[in-house]
């Protein structure tokens, strides 16, 4: 999963393995390991690359908060994660955990009243 995530970051800012690579000072080759998901970045180097990125470390290795009763709560139903999915299918994966966070705000609002 962050292998997907850091390859899908490093697109979407126009960077190549390489770049990045001398950005979090690792090689090209380490870069290339984390994005096929072969290795995983040390602590210093997540918490470097959401600082690339500017994004948490916990949206990087993919965490999520909360219990378990508060996770049960802001699932989204198959039709929700349709909709959520479906607004446009070249999103990034950040702007599409955005969207299902609206639609869980949107959820708890329909609750209150």
């Amino acid at each position: 999963m962050i292998g997907n995530r850091i390859r899908t970051l490093r697109k979407e800012k126009r960077m190549s393995q390489t770049e990045l690579g001398k950005l979090v000072n690792v090689s090209q080759q380490t870069v290339t390991a984390w994005e096929n998901n072969k290795a995983e970045p040390t602590s210093g180097a997540v918490t470097r690359l959401a600082e690339i990125f500017n994004i948490s470390t916990d949206y990087l290795l993919g965490v999520k908060s909360g219990t378990a009763s508060a996770d049960k709560e802001n699932t989204l139903t198959e039709n929700q994660k349709l909709i959520a999915y479906s607004i446009d299918p070249d999103i990034t994966d950040e702007e599409r955990e955005d969207i299902m966070q609206l639609v869980k705000i949107a959820m708890k609002n329909r609750r209150r009243i």
